[in-house]
C-alpha cells in the first residue's frame, strides 16, 4: 500500500507520500519549468491528446519514468497533490483516456490554489474520463484519490470512473489505496453513491 499525507502545525504544512510501484521502474524527481505555448497547441499526456493552455506553472515532480504524469508533486504557488490507487466497481471505459497521474500534473501545471485543482481534475475526469493502465511490469487498472493541499484550504478528492466525491480537511489528511469518505463530503457527482 502507499499513502499520502498532510499535517499543518505552529504554521507550517508538511506533506509526503511514499510509493508502492514495481521494484524495477524507476522512479524520477524532475523539475518543470513555467511554460508558454501558442493557442491552438495540443499537449500528449500518457495516452491521449488534449488541448493545452496558453501558459503552464513551475513545478517538481515525482514521476514514474515512464508516465507523463506524477504520483506526487508541488508548484511555484504552494500548491501540493498525492495521488492513489482506488478501486471501485464501476465499468472501465474501453477506450484510454487521462490516468489519475496525468491528473495531477495538469492541476500542478495549470492551477494556482487548491480549489482550482479539485475544480480542474472535477473537469477533466468528466470530460475525458479516467482510464488506462498504470502498471509498469504488469496491467493494472484503477480508479484515484486525491489529496489537495495549498498554504489555506486542503481538499480529499476520490473518485469511481467519471464520477467523485470531495471533502474539505482541515489540519490534517491521510489517503491510501481505499475509499475514506463516507457520508460526509462536501460535494459529489450525481452518480456517486
Amino acid at each position: 500500500m502507499c499513502d499520502t499525507i498532510y499535517l499543518k502545525r505552529n504554521g507550517k504544512s508538511y506533506f509526503g507520500k511514499n510509493s508502492d510501484r514495481s521494484p524495477n521502474e524507476a522512479h524520477l524527481m524532475i523539475r518543470e519549468s513555467a511554460k508558454d505555448y501558442k493557442p491552438g497547441e495540443t499537449l500528449k499526456t500518457t495516452y491521449i491528446e488534449i488541448p493545452q493552455v496558453n501558459h503552464t506553472y513551475s513545478c517538481v515532480l515525482l514521476k514514474p519514468h515512464w508516465i507523463w504524469g506524477a504520483e506526487m508533486g508541488w508548484n511555484e504557488f504552494g500548491l501540493n497533490i498525492g495521488n492513489e490507487a482506488v478501486f471501485s466497481k464501476v465499468k472501465r471505459e474501453k477506450e484510454n483516456g487521462l490516468i489519475g497521474m496525468d491528473l495531477l500534473r495538469l492541476a500542478l501545471e495549470r492551477c494556482k490554489t487548491a480549489k482550482e485543482a479539485v475544480e480542474l481534475i472535477t473537469s477533466l475526469i468528466q470530460t475525458y474520463g479516467q482510464a488506462g493502465n498504470c502498471g509498469f511490469d504488469k496491467k493494472f487498472y484503477y480508479d484515484n484519490a486525491f489529496l489537495i493541499a495549498d498554504e489555506t484550504e486542503s481538499y480529499v478528492l476520490e473518485t469511481a470512473g467519471r464520477n467523485y466525491a470531495i471533502k474539505k480537511v482541515m489540519d490534517t489528511a491521510t489517503i491510501s489505496n481505499c475509499y475514506s469518505i463516507r457520508d460526509d463530503y462536501n460535494f459529489a457527482s450525481n452518480n456517486f453513491n
